[in-house]
């Protein structure tokens, strides 16, 4: 048994800097292979535990190992309905792959890995779902970000119509217009998506649900309606200077290239590309701020974070790619203003030292006497965090919701109000892919056993 872990190869840095082409590179027939023949196929298998949605781990890294690929994807899509988006965005690291016994011999299985490998196989086939027969009920789904589409998946293969309602102009939420195509290419999000389309889900663009149409509307049409509105609404820090040309919410500035190609001169959106370009926070999205920022074409690119390395919320992943891109890091590092009269000309920082430990059980930022300084920018990206679009709330006050908005459900995905569920972002806040569809999976679930 081979023990060493294969890793799953990226591109050369130096060149996917200067574009937006996927950054892995996924593995090989007899890299996949090897990597599965490591899985000891535990009888009671802990990584299972660590997956949201429960994939049957061990059982489809078994087919692999036996070259059965398509019997590998029917195990995953048993119990996931998006394996390629998952294989690349999941936080494997602090989930299934963090309770595989592997890490006693040295190094988990790369699960994450072997799901893409098996996904992609799957989509560069022409396999045609079957759709389910209609059980004679409805249900609508507001917003097609992973939380809703995985509400959609799961309550059209048990027999109910679905009608997907989302504010844009695309399906994919978040997949689409956060997350670049260097770490998920849109291609294959629009695949995932058509495979639920052929189960029959409808799909109604430009709608927002509180204003183009009421909540009420819904529920008087159907037998149950999903909220997976995400959270889009941007945090930010507080400070004088952040309303100057030049700063921009992470939120906007990745879908602004993300959806509407800003990117590009013609773009009817065209963005303003900074030469020295300081991106505030060191969760995903800022690392796929500034890795975007560099590639448009900024000279300089640096992540200003308050703690640490050890303290960084985004995956160890993406931090080592962004170093390998060139991205700086300001580490122990807060802004206190953005400095500029009509646009950002600089930001003022102070150096900060970790104290006791605060409510996260990470140390307290404490600025650090005299420390102030000036740092070199033109441009600012602040990924401090979002919250929930109050939008729906204020349209619905029969909604109940918690701190920063974010609505309330029991452990069955309900809401205060009779028929209507909720899950991802929109109930916890900023989070992951994989938490919000474990959350839409569970809503769909009870959505099912109320329904019958």
């Amino acid at each position: 048994m081979i023990k060493e872990r294969i890793n799953v190869p990226s591109r050369d840095p130096e060149i996917r800097a200067k574009d937006f082409l996927e950054v892995s590179t996924g593995f090989t027939t007899e890299q996949a292979r090897a990597e599965a023949l490591r899985c000891l196929n535990c009888k009671n298998p802990p990584c299972v535990k660590g997956c949201p949605v429960g994939v049957p781990i061990p059982s489809f890294i078994s087919a692999v190992a036996k070259g059965e690929e398509e019997e590998a994807i029917k195990i995953i899509k048993s119990a996931n309905s998006l394996p390629a988006v998952c294989g690349r965005v999941c936080p494997q690291e602090e989930q299934c792959e963090k309770l595989c016994v592997c890490n006693k011999l040295g190094a988990p299985i790369s699960i994450g890995g072997l799901e893409r490998y098996v996904a992609d196989i799957s989509l560069s086939k022409d396999n045609v779902e079957e759709k389910p027969q209609l059980n004679g009920k409805k249900a609508a789904i507001i917003g097609s970000g992973p939380a809703g589409l995985t509400c959609a998946g799961e309550l059209a293969k048990a027999g109910f119509k679905v009608t997907v309602y989302e504010a844009f102009h695309k399906a994919g939420g978040v997949m689409v217009y956060g997350i670049p195509e260097f770490r998920l290419p849109k291609k294959l999000v629009e695949k995932e998506i058509n495979g639920l389309r052929a189960l029959g889900v409808e799909f109604k663009f430009n709608i927002v649900v509180g204003k183009t149409i009421m909540l009420e509307d819904l529920l008087e049409e159907n037998d149950a309606v999903f909220i997976g509105t995400g959270a889009g609404l941007p945090s930010f820090q507080g400070i004088k200077g952040e309303n100057l040309n030049g700063v921009y919410s992470a939120n906007e500035y990745l879908t602004r290239v993300n959806l509407m190609g800003a990117y590009d001169k013609n773009s009817s959106t065209p963005l303003v590309v900074g030469e020295k370009v300081a991106v505030i926070g060191a969760g995903n999205v800022a690392m796929d701020s500034a890795r975007t920022a560099l590639r448009l074409g900024a000279k300089e690119v640096t992540i200003v974070y308050r703690r640490g390395f050890e303290e960084m919320p985004a995956r160890k992943d993406e931090i080592a790619h962004a170093k390998e891109e060139g991205i700086k890091f300001a580490i122990l590092t807060n802004p206190s203003q953005i400095l500029g009269t009509k646009k950002v000309e600089g930001m003022l920082c102070l150096k900060m030292e970790l104290g006791e430990a605060d409510s996260s059980g990470r140390g307290r930022p404490v600025p650090i006497e005299g420390s102030q300084f000036v740092m070199e920018c033109d441009q600012v990206i602040v990924a401090v965090g979002t919250s929930p679009n109050p939008l729906l709330k204020n349209s619905c006050p029969s909604l109940s919701t918690g701190r920063k908005g974010v609505l309330i459900v029991d452990e069955t995905g309900k809401t205060s109000m009779d028929k209507v569920y909720a899950g991802g972002d929109a109930v916890t806040g900023s989070a992951t892919v994989i938490l919000a569809m474990g959350a839409g999976k569970n809503a769909a679930k009870n959505i099912i056993k109320v329904c019958k």
